[in-house]
């Protein structure tokens, strides 16, 4: 039985995986670095540290602190004019807020603490999440198990300290769009649900994803109750 829903954030709350990549493009630009969809998509699950060594890696550009620093804060200001609307995805939050009411939740992603920190204070779903682990809190990135193993670890902390007993990583359920962040799930031991809101159902499903859907929107608690 479910008891705890993590959600990732990027592609799956906001739909600003193709912002990401324009912000960046933009960005990256001038460093003289053309940054196509193929290199972006291939880095989905990294957090924005790894993901800039990487492309100035691959295009062969050296990259200082500085440099690095530089691109980081320009690409958090660029991505933040980007989504002056706030693309939630179709139903996410009708979701979102029927989910907490039966299930903790949790946020796992590889955004920046900053990034993710401006959409729950506009969008107040601070009080919709138990626990939130970003960029910040993990070493790794996905597809490592790390964040998700983090996730678990601060929500059963939060558990002991409110006196209930301590969750096991299959009575988790977490939805990723993206192959790294159902493998990073799977290799956490929980459960999957893919959404195609990046990538295709038989990427989702390679990748391990138990039950793949086309949107949040079309999700309630019974669905989660039944299936999972």
């Amino acid at each position: 039985m479910i008891k705890a829903i993590f959600f990732d954030f990027n592609g799956v709350i906001i739909d600003d995986e193709t912002i990401q990549m324009k912000a960046y493009q933009e960005v990256l630009r001038g460093h003289q670095i053309d940054l196509t969809e193929e290199w972006y998509m291939s880095a989905l699950g990294m957090d924005d540290r790894t993901f800039v060594k990487a492309m100035f890696e691959r295009a062969k550009q050296p990259l200082t602190d500085l440099v690095l620093e530089t691109v980081l804060a320009a690409k958090t200001d660029l991505h933040r004019e980007m989504i002056a609307e706030l693309p939630l995805f179709p139903g996410v939050l009708t979701f979102l807020k029927a989910a907490a009411r039966e299930f903790s939740l949790g946020l796992v992603s590889m955004a920046n603490k900053v990034e993710v920190g401006y959409v729950f204070e506009r969008a107040n779903l601070t009080p919709l999440f138990s626990v939130v682990v970003t960029a910040e809190d993990a070493s790794v990135c996905k597809p490592a198990p790390d964040c998700y193993l983090t996730g678990l670890l601060k929500l059963n902390e939060q558990r002991q300290h409110e006196r209930e007993l301590p969750l096991l990583a299959s009575e988790c359920l977490a939805i990723e769009d993206s192959p790294p962040g159902i493998q990073s799930a799977r290799a956490a031991g929980m459960r999957t649900l893919g959404v195609t809101n990046t990538v295709s159902e038989d990427a989702l499903r390679a990748a391990g994803a138990e039950v793949v859907t086309a949107s949040l929107a079309d999700w309630t608690v019974s669905a989660v109750e039944l299936l999972y």
